[in-house]
């Protein structure tokens, strides 16, 4: 089908009774008729124009349409980054918790600093937990990192027998530190909340800014209940605290977000 628009239509008539005015008025037709004539004419002439202005703003919503069109199709794509982002994510903390749950050779203590290997590291938490709800406690774990040479350009992990020494005089006797084989060390303290928590890991920076100067030390917290309820979502949280931690290029100790 072929359409002709409103502006098109008018213009023709216009012309069309414009020359049957002219032709009239040659020919001698009455005034009137050629008054009446070049009338209409001027009246079609108005519609055109209105027409035309009609037809700017259309145009103009048009453009208006395309550009929000451009900007939905920026943030589909943002958000299909973003989806990618957070799957790797999700695949990278579900396989560094799989590995947590290995024991390898059986190992109780981490051979380097004497504290709990990694292997035991979930199957404590899990106990922790399973106490906290029969008692209604809340349970704290904390990632720590600890780098040297950060501030030169050239971090690398510190010596892990010093933050050893460092963890090991300031947790409790009912807390329970681990070596994890990425160079993290974890806490889980007893009846703690974020707040205990967070200050618990501002003492290992104290105690080991006095063994090592030019330590880094990065921590995230989270605890149970308030940042999840199962052993999977405190570890998703604290991951993502230490994650947000690491950020900074200075000691930093960040909270969990109960949203995740």
């Amino acid at each position: 089908m072929v359409y002709v628009d409103r502006l098109t239509v008018s213009a023709v008539l216009a012309g069309v009774l414009g020359l049957t005015a002219g032709v009239a008025a040659l020919l001698g037709a009455p005034l009137v008729l050629a008054l009446v004539a070049g009338a209409m004419a001027a009246g079609l002439a108005g519609v055109v124009v209105v027409d035309a202005g009609r037809l700017g703003v259309w145009r103009d919503r048009a453009t208006h349409a395309e550009g929000e069109v451009d900007r939905l199709k920026r943030a589909l794509h943002d958000a299909e980054e973003a989806r990618e982002d957070a799957e790797a994510r999700l695949e990278w903390r579900t396989t560094f918790t799989a590995r947590r749950r290995s024991t390898e050779a059986n190992r109780l203590t981490d051979e380097t600093t004497g504290l709990l290997a990694e292997g035991w590291f979930v199957v404590a938490l899990e106990s922790r937990l399973a106490t906290a709800r029969r008692n209604l406690r809340p349970v704290a774990v904390v990632m720590l990192e600890v780098v040297v040479g950060l501030r030169g350009g050239a971090p690398e992990p510190a010596d892990p027998r010093r933050v050893t020494a460092a963890v090991t005089a300031t947790i409790r006797e009912a807390d329970e530190a681990f070596r994890l084989r990425d160079g993290v060390f974890a806490l889980l303290l007893e009846d703690t909340t974020d707040s205990g928590a967070t200050w618990t890991a501002e003492r290992v920076r104290l105690a080991l800014a006095e063994i090592e100067p030019d330590a880094v030390l990065w921590a995230g917290v989270a605890c149970y209940p308030a940042h999840g309820l199962s052993t999977e979502e405190v570890l998703d949280r604290v991951d993502q605290a230490l994650d947000n931690a690491r950020e900074w290029r200075q000691h930093r100790i960040e909270v969990a977000s109960a949203e995740g």
